[in-house]
């Protein structure tokens, strides 16, 4: 009998754990038991190992190992940072868009609802990027104001001019929050040339473990911890540090910007080429906000829709999964949900939307066979009666 074949295109959700990566966990596991709050030898023996991580990653970034927090993932860096911000900074206004990743739309959604605070949302054009003016008069105001936007949108890949941002919030004296789980490890960040004040980011996202990630939050300011404990990273994450995730973080992402220009290349390359052959045998296709221009979007992934009738969609996911192959309707933290997705209500007409759109992400353990692959799935599930 013929093995399935399997293609995993969904690396905007997670992707697979670098095998080095695996090892260098396992081994810490092994090893280096001891708790990180520890005073025997033991105990130091692992807290070396965090602030040396803790280090590298500031090193990364270019800031201070002091302003790098560990966290569970992207998702708690978003909450300790705007909670905080609104708790410990006396933020009462906070301008954000309305594409924006649940883990911030949904918690300034309950910070609206528990402290009142006033939430102003930036409009957007068609293909979903910021209307930069409209933003500036947002940050025309007396109010303590917080900015919070992604980086890399993750459903459709948009990429913000967060210098630009930055630029903005220091002249009109605005914090400035950035989701950047989709870019870390993908693009470098230089936090010296921009004036970013807090930062999320998640392992999983580059070939790191799950359950870890890190908030860049900046010197001196005045943010307080989310979770209450023990006095773990700073005084700001409470709870004992998950070393051998920390550990695998580090060399996560050591590998993603050691062969950065090299694996943006392989990457990028296979993104055209799957645009390229969509294009030639699904003529009808559409690509979905900025995700088809390389300049405007992230080159690891493209949000395509495609010319089948709403009766026939609702089997699409289900049929691609038969064939072996992996993909996303929206970010992974909805994608088993009947609703619609978020971003593509904001950005897309009604008639657009009764097409089905899908997320593909790619990484460097993807290949050109695996593109020709799910298109012709694709064509065939199209061309069928």
């Amino acid at each position: 009998m013929n093995k399935m074949k399997r293609v995993y295109f969904d690396n905007a959700a997670t992707t697979p754990v670098r095998e080095e990566v695996a090892e260098a966990v396992f081994e810490v596991m092994k090893t280096n038991f001891g708790n990180p709050s520890s005073s025997h030898s033991y105990g130091r023996s692992s807290k070396v190992l965090v602030e040396h991580s803790r280090k590298v990653i500031g090193k990364h970034l270019n800031v201070s190992a002091g302003e790098i927090i560990f966290t569970s993932g992207g998702t708690e860096a978003d909450n300790l940072v705007l909670k905080s911000a609104v708790k410990d900074l006396s933020v009462t206004h906070i301008v954000t868009s309305k594409i924006e990743h649940h883990a911030v739309l949904h918690t300034v959604e309950a910070l609206k609802k528990d402290y009142n605070i006033k939430v102003s949302y930036i409009n957007l054009d068609n293909s979903g990027f910021i209307d930069i003016n409209h933003l500036e008069a947002l940050l025309q105001t007396e109010e303590k104001t917080l900015v919070s936007l992604m980086h890399v949108n993750n459903e459709v890949g948009n990429i913000l001019d967060i210098k630009k941002v930055s630029e903005l919030c220091k002249t009109y004296k605005a914090l400035f929050h950035t989701d950047a789980v989709q870019s870390i490890g993908h693009y470098n960040m230089n936090m010296q040339d921009i004036n970013i004040d807090f930062l999320a980011a998640s392992a999983h996202k580059f070939h790191g473990p799950k359950g870890v990630g890190f908030a860049f939050i900046r010197k001196n300011s005045g943010l307080g911890p989310l979770i209450i404990g023990g006095e773990q990273e700073r005084g700001l994450r409470a709870g004992t540090e998950s070393l051998h995730n920390i550990v695998g973080m580090e060399m996560a992402l050591n590998l993603a910007y050691n062969d950065l220009d090299k694996d943006k290349d392989y990457i990028s390359a296979l993104k055209q080429y799957f645009i390229d052959q969509i294009s030639k045998e699904i003529p009808n296709a559409r690509f979905n906000a900025g995700s088809a221009d390389f300049e405007k979007s992230s080159y690891t992934m493209v949000n395509v829709r495609l010319p089948i009738p709403p009766e026939k969609a609702s089997m699409l996911l289900f049929q691609l999964d038969l064939k072996g192959i992996a993909c996303s309707k929206g970010s992974a933290c909805q994608s088993g949900s009947i609703q619609k997705s978020h971003v593509l209500t904001e950005i897309l007409k009604e008639e657009e939307l009764s097409k089905p759109s899908l997320r593909f992400s790619f990484s460097i353990y993807n290949t050109k066979e695996e593109v020709d692959y799910v298109v012709s799935v694709l064509k065939t599930f199209i061309s069928e009666p």
